[in-house]
């Protein structure tokens, strides 16, 4: 008679394949079909290029973003706009899936359509305790082939893009969001006045200063879960 502890030994081992061989097989089909896209808005081939490092869950990015969209509606033959994740998930937890189920979306050609959306409800999914349900509801408004969605919003590949994003973001000195790059150099600036005039100058040399602005336009940003004063 074999010893119970033998079986019990090959059972775990077989139990153990099982899992590797299934979670790869699921791996595998969630990275089905994913493509390596860069998300640009505005003109692809302006001579000015906006890059924008920021996180979904953070209150901060939430009050930039109607700021680059009205940029945007207005400068957008003019600029190149890049969004690019830098999830701070001590403070944001849901930050890097609220990242992936974009870049989900993103695969189906909704990706700033998505991004809107995750803005303009942040409060509401922050606060909820299962995001993902609230996730899908706005792939449903946008119309997304909703199986595709799920599978790519699990996709190890695009996490591994949000992460490289990441990455890249700490190597230029990103230590908090939003941090904003103009032609590849971090834009410094106290109030959002500020912000748009630097981008004004830009695509203007001769654009004129802002008028003095009110305390209350002051930009704050988010760097390891503490507000900071942005470009500190």
């Amino acid at each position: 008679m074999k010893n119970p502890w033998t079986i019990v030994a090959i059972v775990t081992v077989a139990l153990f394949a099982a899992a590797f061989y299934f979670a790869g097989g699921a791996d595998e089909r969630n990275n089905e079909g994913v493509q390596e896209l860069t998300h640009v808005k505005g003109n692809a081939d302006a001579e000015i290029l906006l890059e924008e490092y920021s996180d979904f869950q953070c209150p901060a990015c939430g009050a930039m973003a109607p700021i680059v969209s009205e940029l945007m509606k207005e400068y957008g033959d003019e600029i190149r706009f890049e969004y690019k994740h830098f999830p701070i998930e001590r403070a944001h937890p849901f930050a890097v899936q609220a990242a992936m189920a974009a870049e989900a979306a993103g695969q189906q050609g909704k990706f700033y359509e998505f991004h809107d959306l995750l803005f303009e409800n942040q409060q509401t999914w922050s606060q909820s305790p299962t995001p993902n349900a609230q996730f899908q509801q706005y792939a449903a408004e946008l119309e997304l082939d909703m199986d595709l969605f799920r599978r790519h919003s699990n996709a190890s590949l695009l996490r591994d893009k949000v992460q490289a994003q990441q990455a890249e973001g700490r190597d230029r000195g990103v230590t908090g969001t939003p941090t904003m790059f103009l032609n590849g150099e971090r834009m410094q600036y106290s109030t959002y006045p500020e912000f748009l005039e630097q981008v004004a100058r830009a695509l203007d040399p001769n654009a004129a200063p802002a008028v003095e602005q009110s305390p209350d336009e002051s930009v704050v940003g988010e760097e390891t879960g503490e507000a900071v004063r942005f470009g500190i």
